[in-house]
């Protein structure tokens, strides 16, 4: 990735109805907490329809930093699981074409399909939700397996706490594996999936689609979807 000269590399957050918390905060905790030679090096804002709060997930209340009409033009999108916004959704189709790379966590894939922009891309999201992703969007290619997918200019990322490995995967991406790892452990984050670039387990990912499709699984979050 192309790092920006004489400013911050800018991550816009898109906001609608029902935005998964930590898909949120989970990216924008990363991202804030890397620095070079003592500067951060992201700047991050959020990016909803209008100016209104929004209703995240388990009620909390948020603010957007920027509206659909006025946010500055970012290097890298990144979209959390919410509700369908067709502005959003308009909004992510026009801004990526002059982004360095756009992002669906969880799933706010389904954000990035509505943009057109996995069609013919291998995608991944949270696992409750890969049938459905196969079957609205079949012209891209859905990894039951890998916790998130790199396909160069977009990535897509299971759900939860997939999210981070992402994040930290973008900061090896921009800054190399030593500041990736120094972030991690400034977070106490332990998980290696960020540095394999495939965080479930085959046998993992082949026992949830299982207790999916045979009704044995609990479910223990439900996500929003377009």
């Amino acid at each position: 990735m192309d790092i920006p000269r004489g400013r911050k590399i800018r991550v816009a957050i898109t906001l609608a109805t029902g935005a998964q918390v930590i898909d949120v905060a989970g990216p924008w905790e990363v991202f804030q907490d890397v620095t070079i030679e003592g500067e951060a090096a992201f700047e991050l804002y959020t990016v909803s329809a209008t100016a209104a709060v929004v209703i995240m997930s388990g009620g909390m209340q948020i603010l957007p930093n920027f509206t659909v009409d006025n946010a500055p033009q970012p290097d890298i999108i990144l979209s959390p699981a919410h509700k369908n916004c067709p502005v959003i959704n308009d909004w992510i189709k026009d801004t990526s074409q002059r982004c360095q790379l756009t992002c669906g966590v969880c799933t706010g894939v389904y954000n990035l399909g509505e943009a057109g922009l996995i069609d013919g891309l291998t995608v991944t999201t949270y696992h409750q939700s890969l049938e459905s992703l196969r079957e609205k969007y079949p012209l891209a290619a859905v990894n039951r397996e890998m916790r998130f997918v790199d396909q160069g200019h977009i990535i897509t990322a299971g759900g939860i706490s997939a999210c981070i490995d992402m994040s930290l995967h973008i900061v090896k991406r921009c800054f190399g594996t030593q500041v990736a790892q120094e972030t991690a452990d400034l977070l106490e984050y332990e998980g290696h999936g960020w540095r394999q670039t495939c965080g479930l387990k085959p046998t993992r990912a082949r026992r949830l689609y299982a207790e999916e499709t045979t009704g044995c699984g609990a479910s223990v979050c439900p996500r929003s979807t377009s």
